[in-house]
């Protein structure tokens, strides 16, 4: 009886003194001061392990890699040198209205989604904006809307499609427009065509006799997008904005 006891002593002072090692004053384990890892692991090894994991429908990724490429060569050689060139001749309260303009006109393709999506608060916060900026803000040169309390909102028909249950599809690249989908991309007609069908201050029209008119609101939709490519500065970085597209749209739609 009194081995037994013994015995039953000296394991209960091992069991304590292993809880001592392992857990914190709170009584919460510690299981990553026993992690074990690979010194010799390869960075880049790591991340390609780490991207396998984080799987995204691709098949025409062969396709979509290239577009991938001529679009990185296009960034670097051609647009971002326009749009430099537009900062340096242009002065900055220009370059804010030309933003602010265009930013009232994608106003009425993101009231329409919302509206199709039966999102009413985030319909009257677009309309209130819409007409704030058009009046007060003289046809959206100015953003006095977003001080009273109504922030820009971002809806497309994709989004759309998505709120009914339509699935993304294969993954696409798109030529200097981007990452998107199957989904996205016909969620990017529609909201072209009812733009120009809507004609909002008469800009679509007029935009379709005096090209000028798009190229500039394509340098202003470059010059107000921070990404550029290369600067994850990782070689797999094809798979990184493809994940974060991804996920970025499902969190988008579930708002």
């Amino acid at each position: 009886m009194a081995k037994n006891f013994f015995l039953l002593a000296l394991l209960l002072a091992s069991s304590l003194a292993h809880a001592e090692h392992s857990t914190d004053e709170d009584g919460f384990t510690r299981p990553i001061e026993h992690l074990q890892f690979n010194p010799g692991l390869d960075q880049r090894e790591f991340e390609r392990s780490s991207l396998d994991a984080l799987h995204v429908y691709d098949p025409w990724e062969g396709w979509n890699r290239r577009v991938y490429h001529f679009n990185y060569r296009f960034d670097e050689w051609v647009f971002l040198p326009v749009v430099r060139g537009y900062r340096y001749v242009t002065p900055h309260f220009v370059r804010s209205g030309v933003s602010n303009f265009f930013s009232n006109l994608g106003d009425i393709p993101n009231l329409l989604n919302s509206l199709l999506q039966f999102k009413g608060q985030r319909s009257l916060e677009t309309t209130g904006r819409l007409l704030v900026n058009t009046t007060i803000g003289v046809v959206g040169l100015w953003d006095p809307a977003t001080k009273f309390g109504l922030p820009k909102q971002s809806e497309d028909f994709g989004q759309t499609l998505g709120f009914y249950g339509a699935p993304s599809g294969p993954y696409l690249m798109l030529p200097l427009l981007g990452p998107s989908n199957l989904r996205d991309t016909g969620g990017l007609v529609v909201d072209y065509v009812a733009d120009y069908e809507i004609n909002f201050l008469n800009v679509p029209e007029t935009s379709s006799d005096h090209p000028e008119i798009s190229l500039l609101r394509a340098v202003d939709k470059r010059h107000s997008t921070n990404f550029r490519y290369g600067q994850t500065d990782s070689p797999f970085e094809y798979e990184k904005i493809r994940y974060v597209y991804t996920e970025a749209r499902k969190l988008q739609i579930a708002e």
